[in-house]
């Protein structure tokens, strides 16, 4: 047997946390005093023999950062990141908890294997201060042992995990900065991905330092030729940061990232009960994240978000609404009644126009959603349902990609990649497609203000959203059971500072949106609508036109005459290429009270879920004219589709799979396209389930 094998430890801690009397407090110790080379910094090392091993303890100087204020900092800052040593030995004042995990958030980004020693813990029960080491291990996914230099309690088990860390595989770290960070960080690495670069650190690691605009890092990159590509991204990733932090100040924002980690911590695994004048931070998070009061505060918020998206948005609906039918009156009068007015009219303006319609809903939505994130709520909602989602098998860090998935899908199953478990952030990534996106409420606003009275709209569009949402979690749970089997991991949410509402930075979420959804209405809805009203009106059935035509011109009264322009009009459309499909397709709606109009525009809807409203549109508006008496859309659904089949088409809607693009983006995280066959499966035929049962019971029931 080897009986030379050495084991050097990096001992960090803040000034004042004990390390000295720890060492002391190693028997059997040698201890060696000099300085470390280049700076008149003492530098204190231990050896002692353990088993077979030869434990090296270098004490580096204490330290409150990495940030290289300090002859200190700077010593133990340049030791860490450019000497050799096999593990960090972080010891921490059990007392004081929270300020002392600041620098352990700052070692957990270097990413090497680690011990934390919670010393002075005797001292914290004379104080009434209780941690549970456990759960703080976890959420570190770190090991924590409980110290005290003074009573010698833990030093056999901390020099035992000195060797069992050493002889086991490194774990990946679990510090997770907030959704921005990581937003970024995640971008940084996708570009070293894709570019081929190759480094002996990871690129975590790396995109944290060229973010936190460490000198080193920079001095690297600035000789290699990766530089020019890597600077506008940095440039986009700074603006990004500063915007949401409403300052440029680099150390501040990762000061602010340190504290809410550390404050998140805390909160999750420190019990004080000795009585301690409380912040005003803590006396507004005693109301908010109330184990009682905390989540019907949040549902009532909800409640009224979704409340004002409706009464509010329906004001300037009329306007636009009239505006567009306008216009398509204007065109056919000026280009007259031929195919090319009607491609421009009834295709181009109507279908785009049915989806601008809901600008106003969904800048709302935003803007309450925005706000609620922008003053640090939504941090506290997510550790507040922490507990609640483990009933379900979720992470509670499952919550951001979540509610992010409330907007859109697509950077909510990005969202999903602070989930570090491979088994949680998948079974997240199943179920963000039941939290319904903004492009889902045009679909909820129609079939809401065609069944229902403008003063029952609002609830029962958030009994849709909350409905999604339970759907979810019961599909999480189901899945949880038998597929993603795994034992719950706990996290940390960092808790933010409480801050006025930046409405700077509300803007630019808001517009940001709006933007995106109008973009979208002018390109990819435009083209989908173009396309749907060639396949609604082509092939041309000209002896059948001929027949109709005849008797059109033999009818006696105006009512006979527009009788059977609209036999025609729908004779053309179900002999139609969208009519051939639908009629195709039909059987497999039928159950769920369909016509093959509904079937195609859930068909649509794969490609952006905007286009259901448009493909409703165009189909249910062909055969009739717009004059200033002419039926608004809403109308036109509440006159052609049933009750029970409109409520079982708003579930349908609620599960099946995104757009397009959201699908791409959910392939390509899940890590196959595999995945993608296992989710259309999956939320095809929960939908189709689900929309069966609601058709049938509400049919049971009037």
């Amino acid at each position: 047997m080897n009986t030379n094998k050495i084991i050097k430890v990096a001992l960090v801690g803040q000034p004042n946390v004990g390390k000295s009397m720890l060492i002391n407090s190693i028997s059997n110790a040698r201890l060696k005093v000099g300085n470390f080379s280049g700076v008149t910094v003492a530098k204190e090392q231990v050896i002692l023999k353990y088993k077979d091993y030869t434990i090296e303890i270098v004490d580096l100087p204490g330290s409150y950062s990495l940030n290289e204020y300090t002859q200190e900092e700077k010593v133990t800052k340049n030791f860490l990141n450019n000497s050799e040593y096999d593990i960090i030995l972080n010891v921490t004042d059990s007392t004081n908890l929270e300020r002392n995990l600041y620098l352990t958030s700052e070692l957990l980004a270097l990413d090497k294997k680690m011990i934390i020693a919670l010393n002075m813990n005797d001292e914290a029960i004379k104080e009434d201060i209780f941690i549970d080491e456990v759960q703080l291990s976890k959420i570190l996914g770190k090991p924590c042992i409980k110290t005290s230099a003074t009573t010698k309690q833990g030093i056999d088990k901390l020099i035992k995990e000195i060797v069992k860390k050493h002889e086991s595989e490194k774990l990946s770290t679990k510090l997770i900065f907030s959704n921005v960070i990581e937003e970024e960080i995640a971008n940084i690495i996708g570009f070293f991905n894709d570019s081929g670069f190759k480094c002996k650190n990871s690129f975590r690691q790396i995109a944290i330092k060229l973010l936190k605009e460490d000198k080193e890092t920079y001095k690297f990159f600035h000789d290699e030729p990766i530089w020019t590509k890597l600077q506008p991204i940095l440039n986009s990733a700074f603006e990004h940061i500063a915007l949401h932090y409403d300052t440029k100040n680099v150390e501040d924002i990762f000061n602010e990232e340190k504290f809410s980690f550390a404050k998140g911590a805390v909160t999750e695994t420190v019990t004080v009960k000795t009585h301690v004048e409380k912040t005003l931070t803590e006396k507004i998070d005693s109301v908010l994240i109330h184990k009682v009061f905390g989540l019907p505060i949040f549902l009532f918020l909800m409640w009224g978000l979704f409340q004002l998206t409706f009464e509010v948005g329906n004001i300037p609906m009329d306007i636009i609404d009239a505006f567009f039918a306008n216009l398509i009156d204007n065109t056919k009068e000026i280009l007259g009644d031929n195919q090319l007015s009607s491609i421009i009219a009834d295709g181009a303006i109507a279908g785009v126009g049915a989806v601008v319609l809901f600008i106003p809903n969904i800048v709302i939505l935003f803007f309450g959603i925005a706000l609620l994130e922008t003053t640090g709520y939504m941090s506290r909602v997510a550790f507040l349902l922490d507990g609640f989602f483990h009933k379900f098998g979720l992470h509670g860090k499952s919550f951001i990609p979540l509610v992010t998935g409330f907007g859109c899908s697509v950077p909510a199953y990005m969202a999903a990649r602070t989930l570090k478990n491979e088994r949680d952030r998948l079974l997240t990534l199943f179920i963000i497609g039941f939290m319904s996106c903004g492009a889902r409420l045009p679909i909820y606003v129609l079939f809401t203000g065609a069944f229902f009275s403008e003063s029952n709209a609002g609830n029962v569009l958030f009994l849709i959203y909350i409905g999604g949402a339970i759907l979810g979690l019961i599909a999480a749970k189901v899945l949880k059971i038998l597929v993603f089997k795994s034992e719950d991991e706990p996290f940390v949410m960092e808790m933010p500072k409480y801050r006025l509402p930046s409405f700077k930075l509300i803007w630019h979420t808001v517009s940001n949106q709006a933007m995106m959804y109008l973009k979208k209405a002018g390109t990819f809805i435009l083209a989908a609508s173009l396309l749907i009203w060639v396949a609604s009106n082509y092939p041309k059935h000209l002896d059948v036109e001929e027949t109709y035509n005849q008797k059109i011109e033999l009818a006696l009264s105006d009512e006979e005459k527009l009788a059977l322009e609209n036999e025609l009009a729908l004779y053309n459309l179900e002999n139609s290429y969208l009519g051939y499909v639908g009629k195709f397709s039909e059987p497999l709606f039928a159950p769920l009270g369909f016509d093959w109009k509904m079937s195609v525009a859930l068909e649509t809807g794969l490609a952006a879920k905007e286009i259901v409203v448009s493909t409703l549109g165009i189909l249910y508006g062909l055969g009739e004219e717009n004059d200033e008496n002419s039926k608004g859309l809403v109308e036109k659904i509440r006159a052609n589709i049933p009750f029970a089949s409109g409520i079982a088409f708003i579930v349908f809607v609620m599960i099946y799979l995104p757009c397009l693009a959201a699908t791409m983006v959910f392939a390509r995280e899940a890590g196959g396209w595999k995945y993608l066959v296992y989710l259309f499966v999956f939320t095809t035929g929960t939908a189709w389930v689900l929309s069966f049962i609601t058709y049938n019971v509400i049919l049971l029931l009037t």
